[in-house]
C-alpha cells in the first residue's frame, strides 16, 4: 500500500483518473451491458484502462464498482454476485496501481428512491452499501469515492454506511449538478450549500462534484460557488471536482463529447487556480484529457 493519502493529497495537485465507460465503449463493449461484470468476464479490459490512467498521469485509480450496489445489479439479474463483483473490481485495481498510487473504491447510486418517494427502505438500503464498502475494503482500497448522487437522503445513507466500516480510510463524496437559472441544483433539487451543509457534518474527508450536463465554463462556475460554500463551513475538509468534457451533444441519436483535451486542462486550470486540488475528469474523459491536465497545472506552476 502506498504512503498515506491524507497526507499526500496536501502536497499539491492529487489527479483522480478519468471516465471507465467512455473507455470501455471506445474498446468496444456494447452499451447496455454491466460493466462492473467486466471485473469477472475481462479483467484485463479492466486493467488496461486503470494503466492508461496511471501512465497519463492519475495519482488514484478509482474502480469499476459504480453500479455494483446489489440494487443496480439486480437489473441485470447479479445482485447475489455484490461481493464477487466489488471484490475483483477492487483487486484489479490495486494490482494497477502498485505500491505507488491509490486506489477509491466507487460506490454510486441505486437508481431508485428511499421510501416515501420510492420503494427503498433506509435500513435495508444502508445494510447493502455497507455490503459493498466491506467487499471493496476486502480487494484492497485506499478509501472510497461516493459518485453522481443526487438526492440528500441517499448520499447520508451511503456515507454512514461507508463509513461503518471503512475504519481509518478517507471518504469522498460527491453529487452531480445541473445549471438551473442561476444556480446550480442536482436532478432531486439539491443546491450546493445544502449538499455542504448535510454531509460536511458527517465526517467525509472530501466533498466535491461530478458528472452533470455543464459546460466547461459552467464547470468553472460551479467549482466557484461549491468552494465558497464549503469554505464557510470548513477550512479542512478537501474538496474535489470530475466534470465532464463539456457539455454532451446528440449526434445520430449517441451523445458525443467534443471537448479536446486542451480545452479540458485550460478548465481545469482555473478550477485548480480556485483552491480545489483534487482533480479528475467524468463522462467523456480519457487518459488523454488526464494527461493534458497533468502536464497543464505542473508547467504551470
Amino acid at each position: 500500500m502506498p504512503d498515506n493519502m491524507r497526507e499526500k493529497i496536501k502536497k499539491g495537485l492529487f489527479l483522480l483518473d478519468g471516465a471507465m465507460g467512455t473507455q470501455l465503449i471506445a474498446r468496444g463493449i456494447n452499451v447496455g451491458m454491466c460493466n462492473n461484470y467486466l471485473n469477472i468476464e475481462s479483467p484485463e479490459i479492466i486493467s488496461n484502462i486503470h494503466l492508461a490512467y496511471l501512465q497519463a498521469g492519475s495519482d488514484a485509480v478509482i474502480t469499476n464498482t459504480f453500479g455494483s450496489n446489489q440494487y443496480a445489479l439486480a437489473r441485470y439479474g447479479l445482485s447475489e454476485e455484490v461481493e464477487q463483483i466489488n471484490k475483483a473490481g477492487a483487486q484489479i485495481a490495486r494490482q494497477a496501481a502498485g505500491k505507488e498510487h491509490y486506489v477509491l473504491g466507487d460506490i454510486g447510486p441505486t437508481g431508485d428512491f428511499l421510501e416515501p418517494l420510492g420503494s427503498l427502505k433506509p435500513a435495508e438500503c444502508k445494510d447493502a452499501f455497507a455490503r459493498q464498502a466491506e467487499a471493496l475494503l476486502t480487494g484492497g482500497v485506499d478509501g472510497f469515492i461516493i459518485e453522481t448522487m443526487t438526492a440528500l437522503d441517499e448520499i447520508t445513507l451511503v456515507i454512514e454506511a461507508t463509513k461503518s466500516v471503512c475504519g481509518d480510510l478517507p471518504v469522498f463524496a460527491s453529487m452531480s449538478f445541473d445549471k438551473a437559472g442561476d444556480d446550480f441544483k442536482t436532478m432531486m433539487g439539491v443546491g450546493i450549500e445544502a449538499m455542504a451543509t448535510t454531509i460536511i457534518p458527517l465526517g467525509i474527508d472530501a466533498i466535491g462534484f461530478n458528472c452533470g450536463t455543464a459546460t466547461l465554463d459552467e464547470y468553472v462556475e460551479l467549482a466557484d460557488r461549491l468552494f465558497s460554500a464549503v469554505r464557510k463551513l470548513s477550512d479542512d475538509i478537501l474538496i474535489f471536482a470530475q466534470p465532464n468534457a463539456g457539455k454532451p451533444e446528440l449526434v445520430d441519436g449517441k451523445a458525443v463529447y467534443k471537448v479536446t483535451p486542451k480545452d479540458f486542462a485550460a478548465a481545469a486550470e482555473k478550477i485548480y487556480s480556485i483552491g480545489i486540488n483534487i482533480l479528475g475528469g467524468c463522462c467523456g474523459t480519457g487518459p488523454e484529457h488526464i494527461k493534458a491536465l497533468a502536464e497543464k497545472i505542473k508547467n504551470s506552476r
